[in-house]
């Protein structure tokens, strides 16, 4: 008991050191909007959206690689998942991800996902061509996710990810490259309490470069023409600092429930508190899991003064059958967020979990 209050006091002690050094910026209203790359803070995952993100300390699998690495090590053997989301409603934007996290060793697993978004076709226009019609260009913003995590003993977890990040449209294309790092803990007599903390989308700024930043001038006295190229500036990731805590209510040994509870201070928006439950039921080779989430942030309930146009509230459900002899899990899960005017965005999606 002694060596486990240890662990927990040092963990606490180095997050509260990493949080007091990061935390100067964080929530801080005049950096609102000033940082790029902003796509990179959307979960494309159905299983932990639907509980509102707070899974930052209980998150397994291919969809931890999001909220906190860490949790990739727990992974069985081979997962493998492909989701769709249709982001912001109605403004019809594409997010297509897919991943894939292997146990590599009896400690080690590596994942790796990759998360498109794309705008849709945009008619190309000019100074002479106001109104379009010479062609269309399709806008994209993709992350790449490589991350490898480890289990130190039965209680302490971490991980690393890195990501490479590219945004793109007609003749302009910025590339930069972030870190994401977390680590969890596990305690209790059926490892129902769990503790989690993750830095992510911590790197070097972003600037965009192309054609579309050269202009031609022609000279009035010489009637010669330049190439004026213009400068761009550059951008910072939108980083983050994320806390959660979670503990698993065992009615028995086909009924749970869990609630989660997570802290975001972000550094270039509010600061987020979110809540999850998750109940799951599990009958013969089928589980079926229930999910609620709610976000809370300054100004959410403020139509006019909130920066978010997610509301808050989201929920879901996955269905998750054990097929063939290995006894392999195949499942589909569904995810609802709530973005006001914007309307209802869905998220559908498979699993495999291969033993």
């Amino acid at each position: 008991m002694n060596n486990s209050l240890t662990k927990i006091t040092n963990a606490l002690i180095i997050g509260a050191t990493i949080f007091s050094s990061f935390g100067v910026n964080a929530g801080n209203e005049d950096r609102v909007g000033s940082a790029g790359a902003s796509h990179i803070l959307v979960n494309p995952w159905a299983r932990s959206a639907a509980s509102g993100g707070a899974g930052i300390a209980n998150v397994n699998g291919i969809e931890a690689s999001f909220l906190n690495i860490a949790g990739v090590a727990f992974t069985d053997k081979t997962q493998i998942k492909f989701n769709y989301t249709n982001w912001m409603g109605s403004a019809s934007i594409g997010l297509n991800s897919v991943g894939i996290a292997q146990r590599v060793s009896e400690n080690s697993v590596i994942s790796f996902s990759i998360q498109s978004m794309n705008f849709g076709d945009i008619d190309i226009t000019t100074v002479n061509n106001p109104e379009g019609n010479i062609g269309v260009f399709s806008p994209r913003a993709n992350v790449i996710n490589i991350g490898y995590a480890r289990t130190f003993s039965s209680s302490i977890s971490g991980g690393i990810n890195f990501k490479v990040i590219t945004e793109q449209i007609a003749n302009l294309k910025a590339t930069g490259v972030g870190i994401d790092a977390g680590i969890r803990y596990v305690t209790g007599e059926q490892d129902q309490i769990k503790f989690g903390i993750t830095l992510r989308n911590v790197g070097p700024v972003m600037k965009y470069k192309g054609d579309g930043l050269s202009n031609q001038a022609t000279y009035v006295t010489s009637g010669s023409i330049a190439t004026l190229n213009q400068r761009s500036a550059t951008y910072e990731l939108p980083s983050l600092l994320a806390l959660g805590a979670s503990y698993d209510f065992i009615f028995n040994e086909s009924n749970k429930l869990n609630v989660a509870f997570g802290f975001t201070a972000n550094s270039f928006s509010s600061d987020q508190f979110a809540l999850g439950l998750d109940y799951g039921i599990a009958r013969d080779k089928v589980a079926f899991n229930l999910r609620a989430g709610y976000v809370y942030e300054k100004d959410i309930f403020s139509a006019e003064n909130r920066s978010n146009a997610l509301i808050g509230p989201s929920a879901g459900f996955s269905v998750d059958a054990l097929v063939g002899e290995n006894k392999s899990a195949l499942g589909i899960e569904y995810a609802a967020r709530f973005a006001g005017e914007f309307g209802v965005i869905h998220t559908i999606g498979v699993t495999f979990s291969l033993k």
